[in-house]
């Protein structure tokens, strides 16, 4: 796959205010290994190689442990997950997904057993900024930093 545009080079300012949100979302004040998880599940649902690559490794850096992440695709089945954090996922599934069925009223008021108001618009935010990312880094094929694995 070869990259098809240099994103931040050819708009500049826009991607400077894009970094800006992404930097108030590292600083919200949420678990930064929540989301971790939820830009890892938003970036698997959305088939973005480039984020799920990145997240995992950014991950693992700040103490996730390798068995967590391969098992957030197959999170529902896992019992490695809080409540919390599942509660997160199933936020992250809607609002990634949000054409196929919306937010439901039963979803909303789960969540909310598990996240204050303002921890919810804050995550929300979040998803918000991953899915940019994915949005920018899909279409433009953004390139690992790393060299493809060999095939087998």
């Amino acid at each position: 796959m070869k990259q098809r545009m240099q994103f931040f080079a050819k708009a500049p300012e826009i991607m400077k205010a894009v970094s800006a949100l992404n930097k108030a979302v590292d600083e919200c004040g949420l678990e930064v290994s929540l989301l971790h998880l939820i830009k890892l599940r938003a970036s698997q649902i959305n088939g973005c190689s480039f984020c799920v690559e990145m997240h995992s490794r950014e991950a693992r850096r700040d103490g996730e442990t390798e068995q967590r992440l391969y098992l957030v695709a197959a999170w529902k089945e896992s019992p490695l997950f809080s409540e919390r954090e599942r509660a997160a996922f199933a936020w992250t599934e809607a609002v990634t997904l949000i054409a196929n069925n919306g937010v439901s009223d039963e979803l909303y008021a789960r969540t909310l057993e598990h996240f204050s108001e303002e921890e919810l618009v804050k995550l929300s935010v979040a998803l918000g900024m991953i899915n940019t990312w994915n949005r920018l880094c899909v279409p433009f094929q953004a390139i690992h930093p790393m060299p493809a694995a060999k095939a087998a």
